[in-house]
């Protein structure tokens, strides 16, 4: 027993009893026979850790996992030997105070029984330690073993490893530490007014596509924060939690403060802390640099739920109903409700237009909630996620060296894991940083430099890698086919995310329970609906088919009496693709063959009059439809002319952006009105209606004239050659376009290109909103069709400007004139 109770005399001397209800001495006895008790108690101090502990010559011998155990045979996870506890320490839960070792929320996350595997005490000494354990999460057999350090250490390391068996499973398929969050204590208990957890893990929303047509769903805008829940004890005390189960009370005081003049006892709060940008919308890069400042005064805890109050367990009852107790908390007494705490308002309207909405305002999107559900601490299809933009996390492995005037870094090289668990390269991130951002991310590098890649996939030249320890929030318009994101902008780091849980967000359909009596377009005959056009995203032909349905009355005006080019892609997008513009061994209903006096030499010109002939064209696999800038009743008089704003490498989204501005204000100095459409590709395009009257060697020539000028007087900017050499760094703007028989991308047609994107006429309001070229997709339209049709307004008296003014400013007399 002497032996013993020197072995606690650390765990003793670093606690003070008086202070804290942790047990003081070895209240239980040691179990007799082989099987040994161990426990897992998850410890929510300064930082997010799990105590492993196995019972051993009468004390728990303990190791501090930092990830907490993995399922996955692959990973080795740091444990690092701590003193000896008691044995009654192993049904300890309790919230350890300030200023005590280990302050913090304690729980038992597992326990069970452990048999060794041999000796137990020789290979405790020797420092490879096998066992089984048959606990409530943890089965099977594992292994303890020591690195090699210095002897002296006070504090050894180990690595706590699954071994092979039934039990183990891939990291990137499951992670128990994530699914299971809970105490194995709570659970056992009775549902009752008593069973208060000491720790919650949230529940989490899962991605979807499109919103659900039917069922009673209530929608939240989604903040652009940090999850945040609150725990008020039964004396009112407040701990602040991030969704992984960090304590933040000490970086967040005053807002703990606040939550405190509530009176609250025994109660949990949910809800995402945000700090409002100049916009009015969150802003998560002042909400990051405010904890990196310990400036935290601007934060605002937007409150949506509540799981638990004065001791009941509400998370069986339905949401409507927590979330109107939950109001009411925060307007009974607006005296004492500070103004960092806000309720989140939801909205009963059709999703759609709300997503339209949310995206104006620059949020990030909307959450759906079933309003009869209940709390559920894991990711559930009863809460989902729109996103205005495709937004989600990558872990960092490195970074390119800065190019021109830029300091720190160029780029930031991304990664995400996959199915396998493996760290695969999806690209770099070179926009949205701040010359700030970019010093302290490179000094934050540099300290996790490394000679080799941590991840698998080609990575620039020249690139510096590093160790896969932080985790960067990017936005961007799509993934390639080759698994990398384009036109990606950089939001933040996030904290309160571990590297090894990020992998790539793939939306589900939406929840089938409320789309049963969905309704879709008919498209007509169809064969084989089923094929995959964009093996990138999984589109079929049906659903290619039933967007063209979806957008015919926008598309047609924009394809009536003008001549039209095909693209055919029979084997998808990732195959050959055939453009068409004369339709003699076509056979599509209602597909109109023109006069052929208009292209001499040649088979017919093809016009698609109807909707039935947009859905033959479809049946015979045609993606892209493209238009002549002239129609066929006036073939030689083109009536509009079209600039492709088209960015070459290296150029970011900002600096296409700020050029379709320049050729705006360029055109107003000529008196003439543009209209800004995405393209569904890279770029924008701007089209330039007009009274016809000069033929089109004029017109080309116009326009020529004007891209030149552009090139000449911003050469950083622009270019007026094309090919992808003059391109690199710069943006050429189209102008080949606009002679007789070429072509653009009609409005609202969709490309051929993975992802699919759809070109969509804008307001010029709008460009400051526009993440890219694809902006909208054929999967994500459907926001934008609920929407007027009315970015075009003042486009059919703009066709009364005339080309005059622009001829004379710019010195340009065409031949004949």
């Amino acid at each position: 027993m002497s032996d013993r109770n020197s072995s606690l005399d650390e765990y003793r001397r670093k606690r003070d009893f008086a202070q804290t209800t942790e047990p003081s001495d070895q209240t239980a006895a040691p179990r007799k026979g082989k099987a040994l008790s161990f426990v897992v108690q998850k410890h929510a101090a300064r930082a997010l850790h799990y105590d492993f502990r196995l019972e051993l010559d009468g004390t728990l011998k303990s190791w501090a996992v930092p990830k907490g155990p993995s399922l996955d045979p692959h990973d080795k996870r740091m444990a690092v030997q701590v003193e000896d506890h008691p044995i009654a320490y192993g049904s300890f839960e309790g919230t350890i105070p300030p200023g005590q070792y280990g302050a913090g929320t304690v729980i038992v996350w597992d326990r069970g029984t452990w048999t060794p595997i041999g000796d137990a005490r020789a290979g405790y000494r020797d420092g490879k330690l096998k066992f089984e354990l048959k606990g409530e999460k943890l089965q099977g057999l594992w292994t303890l073993v020591r690195m090699r350090g210095k002897g002296s250490e006070r504090q050894q390391p180990w690595l706590l490893i699954k071994e092979r068996d039934t039990f183990a499973r891939p990291a990137a398929e499951y992670s128990v530490v994530d699914a299971e969050p809970d105490s194995v204590v709570k659970t056992r208990r009775k549902a009752q007014k008593t069973a208060f957890p000491l720790m919650l893990a949230p529940q989490l929303a899962t991605l979807v596509r499109t919103p659900p047509a039917s069922g009673n769903w209530c929608w939240e805008m989604k903040f652009d924060g940090y999850r945040l829940l609150a725990r008020a004890d039964a004396d009112g005390d407040v701990r602040l939690f991030t969704r992984n189960g960090h304590d933040w009370t000490s970086k967040l005081k005053a807002l703990a403060q606040a939550i405190e003049a509530l009176k609250l006892k025994s109660s949990w709060l949910d809800g995402e802390i945000v700090i409002q940008g100049e916009h009015g919308a969150p802003d998560f890069q002042a909400l990051q640099n405010a904890f990196e400042v310990a400036r935290t005064a601007q934060i605002v805890y937007y409150l949506f739920d509540l799981p638990f109050h004065a001791g009941e367990d509400l998370r069986g009852h339905p949401l409507v109903e927590r979330r109107e107790r939950l109001r009411t908390l925060l307007d009974d007494d607006e005296s004492k409700v500070s103004p960092r705490l806000r309720f989140s308002e939801d909205f009963h309207a059709e999703a759609a237009h709300l997503l339209a909405s949310a995206c104006r305002l620059r949020m990030e999107g909307l959450i759906g909630k079933r309003a009869d559900s209940p709390y559920q601490s894991s990711r559930s299809p009863d809460w989902i996620k729109l996103k205005c933009t495709q937004r989600q996390e990558f872990v960092i492995v490195g970074h390119t060296d800065p190019k021109g005037s830029r300091a720190g870094l160029g780029s930031l090289l991304l990664a995400v894991h996959d199915d396998a668990g493996t760290l695969r390269y999806t690209g770099n991130v070179g926009a949205g940083f701040s010359e700030a951002s970019l010093r302290k991310l490179k000094s934050e590098l540099d300290g996790l430099a490394v000679k080799t890649a941590a991840f698998e996939g080609t990575a620039p030249k020249g690139a510096h890698f590093v160790k896969p320890k932080l985790v960067a929030e990017v936005s961007f318009a799509e993934w390639t086919k080759e698994g990398r994101v384009r036109q990606a902008v950089f939001h933040g780091l996030r904290g309160d995310k571990p590297p090894a849980a990020i992998t790539r967000e793939k939306p589900a359909a939406a929840p089938k329970t409320a789309t049963k009596n969905r309704s879709k377009p008919t498209v007509g005959r169809l064969t084989h609906p089923e094929r995959v056009i964009d093996p990138s995203t999984g589109i079929t032909k049906l659903e290619v088919a039933e967007f063209y349905a979806a957008v015919a009355p926008r598309l047609l005006p924009h394809l009536k009496h003008r001549p039209v080019s095909l693209v055919r892609g029979p084997d998808g997008v990732d195959g050959a693709l055939f453009f068409q513009k004369h339709g003699d061994t076509l056979r599509i209903p209602g597909l109109k063959q023109l006069d052929p006096a208009l292209d001499p030499g040649h088979p017919p010109l093809l016009e698609i009059p109807t909707r039935t002939a947009l859905l033959g064209a479809v049946q015979m696999n045609v993606l892209e439809l493209h238009t002549w800038n002239a129609t066929s009743n006036m073939i030689e008089k083109p009536d509009r002319i079209c600039f492709d704003l088209d960015p070459g490498e290296g150029v970011a989204w900002p600096r296409v952006q700020e050029a379709v501005t320049l050729v705006r204000t360029m055109l107003d100095e000529l008196a003439l009105q543009g209209f800004l459409k995405t393209s569904g590709g890279k770029g924008l395009h701007i089209v330039v209606p007009f009274r016809r009257g000069p033929g089109w060697e004029a017109v080309k020539g116009l326009s020529q004239a004007i891209v030149q000028h552009l090139a000449e007087t911003l050469p950083k900017q622009f270019v007026a050659k094309s090919g992808p050499k003059n391109r690199v760094g710069k943006i050429f703007v189209d102008y080949l376009r606009n002679g007789r028989g070429a072509t653009t991308v009609a409005a609202w047609s969709a490309r051929a290109r993975p992802g699919m994107g759809v070109s969509v006429p804008v307001t010029w309001d709008e460009l400051p909103t526009l993440t890219g070229g694809a902006h909208w997709t054929i999967r994500s339209i459907d926001a934008r069709l609920a929407e007027p049709d009315k970015a075009w307004d003042g486009y059919e008296a703009a066709r009364k400007q005339t080309l005059t003014t622009a001829m004379r400013v710019l010195d340009y007399l065409p031949d004949g004139t």
